[in-house]
């Protein structure tokens, strides 16, 4: 394993107009060169978990390391941009604050890949152009950490696809760690090999993917004791029972076993989760 990249360290964050934590004793550590899923329910901290990592938020308690901001590019789910700029200047905007790393090859490849004209005004761009702008301002900064928040959740599904498609391409070429917070499951399962599962402000699952889903298997078959297995979640239907278990050695009894897929182990884990008392649900 590669030296972490991002790290933290019983790290927690309250906001001071509120009673709850957004985020409470979370640790992990992620490597270099992996693309992370950030996955939970809506206000379970991944929002927060980015803003500190790109250097917005200061936490309460505890630690978080990162790089430096210059080598952190972060996108937001609103896409903050400046309305009155046009697309030309906004890139240019861009060249001018990052000129030790900017490339305008990477930049114009994300604008040129859809129909984003340079002389149009950012407030006058659709939703999905804003996002084609913000990633392209992202990626032309060359960073070594890029954070995305809920990036592609405007797109249609052949434009979420096609950018999707650059951005895993520019990140295996360039050795970029991403970190890609998404509701849309079936997207990350085809573009990331680590997982940070968020839930109650707390990190409940986290490493890289292929070992999770290797540790985990699918039952089905007559409700026995499922010992010495840890049961994720579970489910009987007459006589049958469905259960999600993180084996504890080989998998023996009457059941039929499959491998899950990752859908499989995030609804189940997050199905099992109660929300601590004082943390956002």
């Amino acid at each position: 394993m590669t030296d972490p990249v991002i790290e933290a360290d019983g790290l927690g964050l309250r906001y001071a107009r509120r009673r709850a934590w957004a985020l409470k004793d979370c640790d992990f550590a992620l490597p270099g060169n992996r693309i992370c899923a950030l996955v939970g329910p809506n206000g379970a901290g991944k929002s927060t978990l980015l803003g500190l990592a790109a250097g917005l938020l200061r936490p309460t308690e505890g630690r978080l390391q990162a790089p430096a901001r210059e080598r952190i590019a972060y996108v937001a789910q609103d896409k903050p941009l400046y309305g009155q700029l046009t697309v030309a200047e906004t890139l240019r905007l861009g060249r001018e604050l990052n000129p030790d790393r900017w490339n305008d090859t990477v930049a114009e490849r994300i604008t040129a890949a859809g129909p984003l004209p340079s002389d149009a005004k950012v407030r006058a761009l659709s939703g999905g152009q804003r996002t084609r702008l913000a990633l392209a301002l992202a990626l032309g900064k060359r960073p070594e950490v890029l954070l995305l928040d809920e990036p592609m959740a405007d797109l249609d599904p052949l434009a979420r696809r096609e950018l999707m498609g650059a951005l895993m391409a520019d990140a295996a070429e360039h050795g970029t760690t991403v970190v890609m917070s998404s509701h849309i499951l079936t997207e990350l399962e085809g573009a990331c090999d680590h997982l940070l599962l968020v839930h109650g402000g707390r990190i409940r699952l986290e490493g890289a993917i292929d070992d999770l889903l290797a540790a985990h298997t699918l039952l089905t078959g007559p409700v026995a004791d499922l010992a010495p297995h840890t049961v994720v979640s579970s489910r009987t239907t007459g006589r049958q029972l469905t259960a999600l278990v993180r084996r504890e050695g080989p998998v023996d009894g009457p059941w039929r076993t499959t491998p899950p897929t990752l859908e499989d182990l995030l609804l189940a884990h997050l199905s099992t989760e109660r929300t601590p008392e004082g943390t956002p649900a």
